[in-house]
């Protein structure tokens, strides 16, 4: 049933891309195209039998979650660059559902038409099926401009905004709704992809004052675009290049800071990695302790409400933990790490590689 919905709304997505009337289109491709995908996530979950209903709501999770728990499912698969590609699409279907943006009819299809690649890879990779055996003969795909790479692109969108935001022009609207698409479509090379005013506002100004398109969008650097076929059978998929940007002191430049939700990106507590990776808690902390979890800014993070700390943790730290359990002795690591007093010294580390120095309890 769940697929059914998925296939469902992508033929609406095609219906929509292809209309004639200009009039809330862009809205009708980006609604069906996100649902499509987060109902196909939910069919390939419930499929590989991962739960997909929040208890403590009792209502089924969201696609955030869906994308969380699709990247961790080894049946599923979805790669960083896959990730991306959905991020972006569900971050320009939030502002077009719930605010405003400009997205150009370039962006439009190009990322509609890495959704037509992706959908297929994932309902064959899933279910072995491919997307045109639910397509009927008679789709006719049509694109009157040949496709441009995401830079091409990019580019142009900057350019128009910097001319949109000169003095006399009064076009600041139309300006930032086209900033608010290109901070969506970081969502590629970010795990941060909604959209936040002070986002917008930031951007603004570094473009007012005459900032590089680098020096306000660095993630859009990592974006590269890769086509191959032609017509019907074109398929896109976007990747990232290049190494993740850094800030490395508070003298980076403020226009290129981009607002992180950190309750979104560690989002895992101690006691569901333990159950995520088949160990106890005891045994989770051991293995944090070897793998020095605790001390990577990536991995672990504390919020305090008040005089509460708790403790959270990253997608990063899961997979850390689960590539490592697959060449590491537990039994060794256990007898290590484990509290003294219950046997080996913590600091008669038997397993190769272990860093012990000025270990510390966290909380």
């Amino acid at each position: 049933m769940l697929k059914r919905k998925a296939l469902a709304s992508f033929k609406r997505m095609t219906v929509a891309f292809n209309a004639v009337e200009d009039e809330g289109r862009t809205s009708s491709v980006l609604l069906s195209l996100q649902h499509s995908f987060e109902m196909l996530l939910k069919a390939a979950l419930v499929h590989n039998n991962v739960p997909v209903f929040d208890k403590s709501l009792g209502r089924s999770i969201g696609f955030d979650k869906c994308l969380q728990l699709s990247r961790q499912e080894p049946n599923i698969k979805i790669t960083d660059a896959e990730a991306g590609t959905l991020r972006a699409i569900d971050a320009l279907r939030d502002d077009e559902q719930h605010w405003f943006n400009s997205v150009s009819e370039s962006i439009l299809f190009i990322h509609a038409r890495a959704g037509v690649t992706l959908f297929d890879d994932l309902l064959n990779r899933v279910f072995g099926e491919r997307l045109a055996d639910s397509l009927p003969v008679r789709v006719l795909p049509i694109s009157t401009e040949p496709p441009m790479g995401l830079d091409i692109l990019i580019d142009q969108e900057f350019s128009q905004i910097q001319e949109l935001l000169q003095p006399g022009r009064r076009a600041r609207n139309e300006a930032r709704a086209r900033i608010r698409t290109l901070l969506a479509i970081e969502g590629h090379a970010s795990e941060e992809s909604l959209v936040s005013e002070r986002d917008v506002d930031r951007v603004e100004k570094g473009i007012a004052q005459g900032r590089p398109r680098d020096a306000v969008f660095p993630a859009l650097e990592q974006i590269s675009t890769a086509f191959s076929g032609e017509g019907p059978t074109l398929a896109v998929r976007f990747d990232k290049k290049g190494p993740p940007v850094k800030f490395a002191d508070d003298n980076s430049d403020a226009a290129a800071i981009r607002e992180i939700d950190l309750q979104k990106k560690f989002h895992w507590s101690a006691t569901e990695l333990a159950k995520k990776l088949e160990v106890s808690l005891p045994r989770l902390l051991a293995l944090r302790q070897h793998l020095g979890i605790d001390d990577d800014t990536k991995c672990f993070y504390v919020f305090e409400m008040g005089s509460q700390k708790h403790p959270r943790f990253s997608d990063n730290a899961l997979k850390h933990m689960r590539d490592s359990m697959k060449s590491l002795n537990m039994d060794e690591v256990w007898a290590a790490h484990k509290p003294v007093g219950r046997g080996t010294s913590p600091r008669e580390c038997p397993v190769e590689g272990c860093a012990q120095a000025s270990q510390k309890q966290p909380s």
